[in-house]
């Protein structure tokens, strides 16, 4: 990711540009109404997104409660893939989530996405178990992945 790409905290005004990149890149995307719960009302969340040229082009959902971390969401607009950005977005809610004094940050990845499995996999995730018929769009399996940060 080369350095006309900003990663900020999400703000109220991002929602409708994140909510976007939801809808073009999940089957059961988040709501407009749980993304302003989570970065309004959640204590625990974090959210980040990276801005390209004034537009939010990708964005990432944290929780932090007390030493254990986990990725809500993460997600890049179809037409900026490829190009690190996932990577970066990573990289950073991994050194968070260190800087939050969490000792670990885990995720859950549909068992059928290969290409986001290796993506985690290049940033350190390990393979941690399955949660049975996790998704409720088609009932498939959850891969839990998990980094220690200590």
């Amino acid at each position: 990711m080369d350095n006309r790409f900003t990663i900020r905290k999400m703000q109220r005004e991002d929602i409708e540009e994140v909510y976007q990149i939801e809808l073009l890149s999940f089957s059961a995307p988040w709501s407009k109404e749980s993304l302003f719960y989570e970065l309004e009302q959640n204590l625990f969340a974090k959210y980040l997104v990276v801005e390209f040229e004034g537009k939010v082009i990708g964005y990432c959902g944290l929780w932090v409660i007390m030493d254990d971390a986990q990725i809500t969401n993460i997600a890049v607009h179809p037409d900026y893939r490829n190009m690190k950005i996932g990577e970066a977005l990573l990289r950073f809610s991994i050194q968070l989530s260190k800087e939050m004094n969490a000792k670990r940050l885990s995720l859950e990845v549909r068992v059928s996405n290969h290409i986001a499995q290796s993506l985690y996999k290049k940033v350190g995730f390990l393979s941690g178990g399955i949660r049975k018929r996790y998704y409720t769009d088609n009932q498939e399996d959850a891969l839990v992945m998990w980094v220690n940060l200590v």
